[in-house]
């Protein structure tokens, strides 16, 4: 119960936090296109809500995953995310990350985030691995937890 707490406390910041900074990154981005009135070869097609960002389908097609970061190397909902990365490795996979750093980093799912110290510094890879374990907590399989994110992050 306590831990649960602890989890739902910082995870409300978080969410707020998330939608705040998906909305400035998308303001940015638009920010960003509008200046560029000639595409360069480089230059990434606008994100679409419809686009789903990358992830692996089931368990199957993970193979052997990077390990993630120690939990000891962060404090507070950071640490949280990266103690939630170590539980359920497989299960964060298998979910698309909403901060598109796929397109950004090169990142093949929501795990990608804590490989590296990225989601210590993404209000949204936080939130989305919190969301994640406690919907994993409850009883949901991974593809039902992958349909919950992409329902609430795909709209923000």
């Amino acid at each position: 119960m306590k831990r649960k707490a602890l989890i739902l406390i910082p995870a409300a910041f978080v969410i707020a936090g998330a939608i705040l900074i998906q909305t400035d990154c998308t303001t940015k981005e638009t920010e960003r296109q509008e200046v560029s009135s000639q595409p360069t070869p480089n230059q990434q097609p606008p994100l679409s809500t419809n686009r789903v960002p990358a992830h692996f389908e089931d368990v199957k097609s993970i193979g052997q995953l990077p390990p993630t970061l120690s939990p000891d190397r962060f404090i507070g909902p950071a640490q949280d995310a990266y103690k939630i990365a170590k539980e359920i490795p497989e299960t964060l996979a298998q979910l698309p990350c909403y901060c598109h750093c796929d397109m950004s980093m090169g990142h093949k799912s929501l795990h990608s985030c804590f490989e590296d110290t990225h989601a210590s510094q993404c209000a949204v890879c936080v939130s989305e691995a919190l969301v994640a374990y406690d919907l994993q907590k409850s009883g949901k399989t991974p593809a039902e937890i992958r349909d919950r994110i992409i329902q609430v992050y795909s709209h923000q």
